[in-house]
């Protein structure tokens, strides 16, 4: 079946062309719930609730534009929604402070290493900084999506940035003394 006849399936409600849509994208919109949530169970959620959404509007695609990217659209914005109706975002002063950037010399750092200190900031950074880094969002869209300003989203991109930065730092720090301890426990 193609994807305009999966989409016109589903778009009358076949239960096994909503499946086989599942089955086709889930592991696409997974990644996207996986890096704006704090762990893989909020993931799975946030992934059930966008296509419990996507099903809801499907009838609202037209057919034009990609597809996919609509319906990776509807993912970010559904998991954004689910944190401003819990009021995640609300508690932030805003700060235009210069933005931290990090070293390029950390690049040797595990992808999933980086994608755990992601996932552990707190859900305004994480989600200002998956927007800004990941997404490629302004800092004015980033402000629409969640009920910020420009500077505010500046300033958690900042302050995630300072953190992520920590965090490989103290990792890099900890397998220096690892290779230190390995070394002298072979010279004694």
């Amino acid at each position: 079946m193609s994807l305009e006849e999966l989409i016109d399936h589903c778009k009358r409600g076949d239960r096994k062309a909503q499946a086989q849509l599942y089955r086709k994208y889930a592991p696409i919109l997974f990644g996207i719930s996986l890096k704006y949530s704090r762990n893989k169970t909020e993931a799975e959620d946030n992934l059930h609730d966008s296509f419990m959404t996507i099903f809801d509007k499907i009838g609202q695609y037209s057919g034009k534009g990609s597809f996919e990217g609509w319906i990776k659209r509807i993912t970010v914005n559904t998991v954004l929604q689910k944190y401003r109706k819990e009021e995640h975002l609300n508690v932030v002063s805003e700060n235009t402070e210069e933005e931290v950037e990090v070293d390029s010399g950390y690049a040797d750092i595990n992808l999933q290493t980086l994608l755990q200190y992601i996932q552990e900031l707190p859900n305004k950074y994480r989600l200002t900084f998956n927007m800004y880094v990941l997404d490629g969002y302004s800092h004015r869209e980033i402000s629409e999506k969640l009920g910020t300003s420009a500077g505010t989203s500046k300033s958690n991109l900042a302050r995630a940035r300072m953190i992520l930065k920590e965090k490989i730092e103290n990792e890099q720090t900890k397998a220096i003394i690892g290779l230190i301890i390995f070394v002298m426990k072979d010279l004694v």
